[in-house]
């Protein structure tokens, strides 16, 4: 079995909100037809995997996965008007559970939620649950610079751990972007560098500790996590602060995050079965941007050193139970 977790889709519906000008984003056409959607530092070429659902299938099948759980992504609804980000974020929602209901077991989906708009989310996350059947949520890394640990989010948390789901982070584009808007660095480095950053500080402020039912999701490979996270135990053992609001050190929390596998270095992928284990990650593409690749998912998975029964588990076991599929 193998499922990608971590891939992107913009509904039909989306795009044409965007090509109506019904938005604070900027969308151009390229020569090839597609869409391309601008956000500081970067663009998203909306080829036709990102729009075509049908196409997106054929793709799927052909390359033997079983099942993507698809997700929204940058710049996400959150960088709209508040009327605006709750409307686009309901319909998202809306076109996610119809191509789950026509088309499952192939696709699930997780919730975008409108960030900007803190008490909107939460209803938001409760209607994608308990009426269109979602497992939760995608996080971007931060919310028009807000951090993610800010006491704003904290019904928001509530009500995730309530409802025991997940809760997937992805990066955005971090403040100091305009440090990375050249040779790519944004997505390069500054997706890394946010998504690392966003955990972190998660975990320093007790929000893991004070919900304990959230299922937290890194998106690639949690960045830097695997790489700093003996840096950080050594910060709460070094720093009061660091100490404030959780009782054990900083990776006790972490190894029970889940970790997707869009990083496509079967040594970089070593390190975080060492860290984290092979139960806590899952296959994934980052299909169909640019610098996402089903073909390299597969053969990083391939390559990796690990029992026969720690790759099955990575490949869809994981993501079976988690996303109950």
């Amino acid at each position: 079995m193998l499922i990608d977790v971590h891939n992107h889709f913009y509904p039909p519906e989306y795009l044409d909100a965007l090509k109506a000008g019904d938005s604070e984003v900027k969308l151009t056409i390229d020569a090839e037809g597609n869409p391309c959607i601008h956000y500081p530092g970067d663009f998203n070429v909306a080829v036709r995997g990102h729009r075509d659902i049908a196409y997106r299938q054929t793709v799927l099948e052909s390359e033997g996965v079983d099942t993507q759980v698809l997700t929204f992504t940058t710049p996400g609804t959150h960088v709209e008007t508040p009327e605006r980000a709750v409307r686009f974020a309901r319909l998202v929602n809306d076109a996610f559970a119809k191509i789950v209901k026509e088309r499952a077991p192939r696709f699930s989906s997780l919730a975008t939620l409108p960030l900007n708009v803190p008490d909107a989310s939460v209803a938001e996350l409760t209607r994608a649950v308990t009426e269109l059947g979602m497992p939760g949520a995608m996080l971007f890394s931060n919310v028009n610079g807000v951090a993610l640990a800010d006491k704003r989010f904290e019904p928001l948390y509530a009500e995730a751990n309530r409802l025991g789901c997940i809760l997937h982070i992805h990066p955005t584009d971090p403040v100091g972007v305009e440090a990375m808007t050249d040779y790519w660095l944004m997505p390069l480095v500054g997706f890394l560098a946010d998504t690392t950053l966003a955990a972190a500080k998660l975990v320093f402020a007790g929000v893991p500790e004070r919900y304990p039912n959230i299922k937290w999701v890194l998106g690639h490979l949690g960045g830097a996590i695997p790489y700093l996270a003996e840096r950080l135990d050594r910060g709460w053992e070094a720093f009061p602060d660091c100490r404030a609001d959780i009782a054990k050190p900083p990776t006790e929390y972490l190894k029970k995050f889940y970790y997707d596998c869009v990083n496509f270095d079967p040594n970089a992928l070593r390190l975080c079965v060492e860290f984290a284990g092979a139960g806590q990650m899952m296959a994934a593409s980052d299909y169909p941007h640019q610098i996402g690749s089903i073909p390299k998912m597969k053969s990083s998975l391939a390559a990796l050193n690990v029992t026969d029964a720690e790759r099955a588990q990575i490949l869809g076991g994981n993501a079976k139970r988690l996303y109950k599929l």
